[in-house]
């Protein structure tokens, strides 16, 4: 499947936009694509209780495993906040888990260029039970 990486962009952009982030007032905003050329956008959720916080990448993933999907071609991360912005370790571990044949593009833009690396960069030893 051809990737439109910059509309997945685009799509991390518009969901940095729902951020609720009183806390830290540090915006991200998420886009997974999906084998059959679904998005779907997350953004992250603060708590008071810190521990609760969900981060952006995994509300897009949570959403599609919740349609029903079991594969993540893609993601892109932004933050208006930052220069770049990547994944925490808990979401690269939840982006492995629904890594299928092919490895996951991260995407990220540094200073309006896109950085594309494989899933492995970040995160080289995941694991699956």
């Amino acid at each position: 499947m051809n990737i439109d990486y910059q509309e997945l962009m685009n799509n991390a952009k518009e969901a940095a936009k729902n951020s609720y982030s009183p806390f830290s007032r540090f915006a991200v905003g998420a886009a997974v694509i999906t084998p059959n050329g679904k998005i779907y956008k997350g953004c992250n959720v603060e708590n008071s209780s810190f521990g609760l916080t969900n981060c952006a990448e995994r509300t897009a993933i949570f959403k599609a495993v919740s349609e029903g999907e079991r594969e993540i071609l893609a993601v892109a991360i932004y933050s208006p906040n930052t220069d770049s912005c990547y994944p925490c370790g808990a979401c690269r571990q939840v982006l492995f888990e629904f890594q299928g044949d092919y490895e996951i593009d991260v995407i990220t833009e540094i200073l309006g260029q896109l950085e594309i690396q494989k899933l492995s960069y970040f995160l080289p030893c995941g694991f699956r039970i």
